[in-house]
């Protein structure tokens, strides 16, 4: 293929290297929608891409679409395929392979993480936006360690301390991501049920609330409050997260858990009806300024 038909170059290649290197997940994805360009934009089927690496057509599928961690030989065979010779090209295509096998800081809760939720981590690591719409709970990001300890124990009745000990730990370590220099833009619309749920009883749910303020003053967090009395604002009864990044090879993403399992949507006609409805959440419920002023005032 030559130079020019080629839709990366090392420039961009250290761009995705350096905004998703946290991300081992987001990585790979990039990986895979790299390597998926790459064989289109060389006129070749998957049916040759998979006799290159000596597999079949639906492990080159899953390679494309991150569903499996690539491994250095296939990936050097197919670039050797899609005609990718540029030194510069292969050593960030070998670094990009390192960094997309590395476990995620996550892993470490493997006992205590479910397979479904470990991906939602790791794209919250890499994304520019989080836009997300909680109908009972504070989200979790925005949680309290008393908060969080109240809602692990209705969730988990039955677990023995220490196990709740750790996923309270893995959601306070998640808020990491909120306070880092490049911090993404957390865009929260809570509906009005969620104060009417003392979890934890009054004094947790008041530090809770202090909690929020707090975050809601920070120029990269919105926290709006969706009122019982706007029909606008029954648009969906379920839980929604929105995720955007600042990868052109990455689409928005859009997560929806569900009780043991969640769904991920990357299609854009499915994620762009959800930023609708949260276009629409956010437009029918209390402002940013009127959502602060409501619940500084409940603290009073």
């Amino acid at each position: 293929m030559p130079a020019s038909a080629r839709p990366v170059d090392a420039p961009t290649l250290e761009h995705y290297l350096a905004a998703s290197a946290r991300s081992p997940i987001a990585l790979r994805m990039v990986l895979g929608q790299l390597l998926r360009t790459l064989r289109k934009e060389a006129g070749i089927d998957a049916e040759a891409a998979r006799r290159a690496i000596r597999g079949s057509e639906a492990k080159i599928s899953r390679m494309e679409r991150a569903q499996v961690t690539c491994k250095h030989d296939d990936v050097m065979d197919l670039l050797a395929l899609y005609g990718v010779t540029d030194p510069d090209l292969l050593a960030h295509f070998m670094e990009m392979v390192r960094l997309a096998r590395q476990p995620g800081w996550w892993h470490r809760y493997d006992g205590v993480l479910p397979d479904w939720c470990g991906k939602l981590i790791g794209l919250q690591e890499a994304a520019s936006t989080i836009r997300t719409y909680e109908v009972q709970l504070v989200p979790g990001l925005l949680q309290t360690a008393a908060y969080a300890e109240a809602v692990m124990r209705r969730g988990y009745p039955l677990a023995p301390q220490e196990e709740i000990d750790d996923r309270v730990q893995l959601r306070m370590t998640r808020q990491n991501v909120l306070a880092r220099e490049d911090a993404p833009h957390l865009w929260a619309v809570l509906d009005e049920a969620v104060f009417h749920r003392p979890i934890g009883g009054e004094q947790v749910m008041h530090e809770q609330v202090r909690h929020l303020v707090k975050m809601a003053k920070l120029d990269h967090v919105t926290v709006q409050i969706a009122p019982f009395d706007r029909p606008g604002c029954v648009a969906a009864g379920f839980p929604i997260t929105h995720l955007r990044f600042d990868l052109t090879a990455l689409p928005d993403i859009v997560y929806l858990e569900q009780l043991r399992d969640a769904e991920y949507l990357d299609k854009s006609e499915e994620t762009d009806h959800y930023r609708s409805v949260l276009d629409g959440l956010a437009h029918a419920s209390f402002t940013p300024q009127e959502s602060l002023d409501l619940l500084q005032h409940s603290l009073s």
